[in-house]
């Protein structure tokens, strides 16, 4: 898995953090404060779009009188508190990421998260020292599954495409991966279990969770 890497990129919401059922609830509360019940598939109608692409989305799709930014800003309202204080890492991330800041290895976060949320959930888990860049989907032109995310972060890093293995839980993430030229690790999730048979499909590797990962990075070292 980690052959000829020079750099790994992590996705933030469902690969690192345990956080998909935040945004769930969140949705369900946004749509019935306005009278309007919450799609069966808006799992997929979010899935890997930026934040101001999902804003844009839902005021079109739902027929919204807010602007995009007020969308925004009420959602980053609605989430600050659970990436300040409650949002949990998956077990094993942070050992296996201070494991490949030991060795050398580049670390990079390039996600479809707020800027803000990403900063406080980084914080509140004293992690932000380890990501030698950290990119969101609205700093690129297009959100996953295009690959302009990765492609930018791996560029600050100054990794090429080739040489970074991307961390991915959901199908637009690992498309994104793919994309861009890289090698990709689909990460199990709860909240896309339901995709877990195109996950392994379309992925280079899969894995349940990141526990064993600290000690298959020092065996192939």
């Amino acid at each position: 898995m980690f052959n000829n890497i020079e750099g790994v990129i992590f996705d933030l919401d469902g690969t690192i953090i345990d956080s998909m059922g935040v945004w769930l609830q969140i949705d369900i509360d946004f749509l019935g404060e306005r009278g309007i019940a919450v799609p069966e598939n808006i799992n997929k109608i979010t899935e890997g779009k930026s934040f101001t692409e999902n804003a844009t989305h839902f005021k079109e799709m739902f027929m919204l009188k807010e602007t995009v930014d007020e969308i925004k800003d009420e959602w980053i309202q609605m989430a600050l508190e659970q990436y300040e204080k409650k949002i949990q890492l998956k077990d094993g991330a942070k050992d296996f990421i201070d494991k490949l800041n030991s060795q050398g290895i580049k670390v990079g976060l390039g996600t479809s998260c707020n800027v803000d949320l990403v900063e406080a959930v980084l914080r509140q888990h004293e992690i932000t020292k380890y990501f030698d860049a950290i990119v969101t989907s609205c700093e690129v032109k297009k959100g996953k599954p295009a690959p302009d995310v990765f492609l930018r972060t791996a560029e600050l890093m100054g990794v090429s495409p080739e040489a970074t293995l991307v961390f991915e839980d959901t199908v637009a993430g690992v498309q994104a991966g793919k994309a861009a030229g890289m090698k990709v690790v689909a990460v199990y999730d709860q909240h896309s279990e339901a995709d877990q048979m195109e996950l392994k499909a379309l992925a280079d590797y899969y894995l349940e969770s990141m526990v064993s990962l600290k000690q298959h990075l020092n065996e192939t070292a």
